[in-house]
């Protein structure tokens, strides 16, 4: 059986402001905004990004639907890095993401496996930005 994972839910505080960080800060391409009519549930929307360059997993932007849904907005991976931004273009890609005003938490570092920066999304999440491979100074 061929399977493979299509989408992760990352749970935000507004559609809007979510989709202008995924896709200008982070390059990200908007791959659907769809509206859901569902009763009881208004403004709920199908929100899917992913990034530009590479096919694999597209992230599916979840507005919190109530309070217990919001007190775990940026909190999805614990306080560790929960999601992996790989690039094959680290220096470019830090360099524009830094200057759309992507907070990152530390000074890029060299390690066996790549260069790797550790940010925060929108919500506070923490990413890994990571170029592997011992090449990936330039």
């Amino acid at each position: 059986m061929a399977s493979h994972l299509g989408a992760l839910t990352l749970l935000v505080a507004d559609y809007d402001a979510a989709i202008a960080f995924f896709t200008q800060s982070l390059g990200f391409t908007l791959l659907e905004d769809t509206l859901l009519d569902e009763p009881g549930k208004p403004g709920k929307r199908w929100v899917m990004v992913a990034p530009s360059t590479q096919p694999g997993c597209a992230l599916l932007l979840a507005q919190a639907a109530n309070a217990e849904q919001a007190s775990h907005i940026g909190k999805q991976g614990g306080g560790r890095v929960f999601l992996f931004l790989e690039t094959q273009d680290f220096w470019g890609d830090y360099e524009r993401m830094r200057a759309a005003g992507v907070h990152f938490c530390e000074q890029p570092r060299q390690e066996s496996y790549g260069t790797v920066v550790v940010f925060e999304d929108i919500s506070g999440n923490r990413w890994d930005l990571l170029a592997r491979g011992a090449d990936s100074r330039n």
